[in-house]
């Protein structure tokens, strides 16, 4: 009886983090980056669950040796993040959860910070403006996730027309609500990268947030039942995705 009940246990174990994500790639206007290019990804899929946490702003345990590169963006280019269990994708075959778990349904969204060097800017005490989020279609019941596991792990944003030139963290994040009904159990899967927009545009978002700050572990966004029966749909009612809104151009 001990053996089979350990036996469950390990195998629930590898399942639960089997079902997680690491953002990892960035596309601009289709054209692939490679892998972890100026993306400073965990080395580990394991999701940040404490909002008052340093680790809430970029992450914990970054992948060895963390990327210095910068990504040029254009101002009103299509950006692509790319989202696998694994840094370089499944190695498991017939991985079903893969890119993520169809179960943990939630928003997706993106930040930048402006800085005088990202590859090598520190993170500690950055302004944040959000640039892109997507959360509950309330008409289907689709979330963000959704959108992701679709693209194969692939999910794309419009870098806004009028951002400042001028080098950026930009914070790409997932929040998975699955276990969102208990305090602490919303979970954050996010990487920072380095990019650096070009164009002629001259506006910083001024709605900023910070991290640790900005989110708090009972905010509706993030302390909520998302379930309608058994049904992840929020009941079809709006979902308040957590962070000031996107800016607008």
């Amino acid at each position: 009886m001990r053996t089979s009940i350990l036996f469950s246990l390990v195998a629930f174990t590898a399942s639960a983090v089997n079902a997680h994500a690491i953002f990892q790639r960035i596309k601009v206007n289709g054209v692939d980056q490679g892998q972890l290019v100026g993306v400073r990804a965990p080395a580990v899929d394991n999701p940040v669950k404490d909002v008052t946490s340093p680790d809430i702003a970029c992450n914990t345990g970054l992948k060895a040796p963390v990327s210095t590169a910068v990504v040029t963006v254009p101002a009103g280019a299509i950006v692509s993040a790319w989202y696998q269990h694994v840094l370089g994708g499944p190695q498991m075959a017939g991985d079903k959860d893969n890119p993520i778990a169809a179960s943990h349904k939630g928003p997706l969204m993106v930040y930048l910070a402006k800085v005088d060097n990202a590859g090598t800017a520190s993170w500690t005490g950055l302004e944040w403006f959000k640039i892109a989020e997507e959360g509950l279609d309330i008409t289907t019941g689709k979330w963000g996730v959704d959108t992701m596991i679709a693209g194969n792990g692939w999910w794309s944003f419009t870098m806004p027309s009028c951002v400042a030139a001028g080098q950026y963290l930009m914070r790409v994040e997932l929040i998975a609500l699955h276990s969102a009904y208990a305090s602490g159990g919303a979970q954050f899967y996010f990487s920072c990268s380095n990019v650096k927009i070009t164009g002629s545009g001259t506006t910083i978002g001024n709605d900023t947030a910070k991290f640790p700050g900005t989110y708090a572990a009972n905010d509706p966004g993030i302390l909520l039942n998302i379930y309608n029966g058994t049904l992840p749909n929020n009941d079809l009612k709006p979902y308040a995705i957590p962070g000031p809104k996107p800016m607008q151009c």
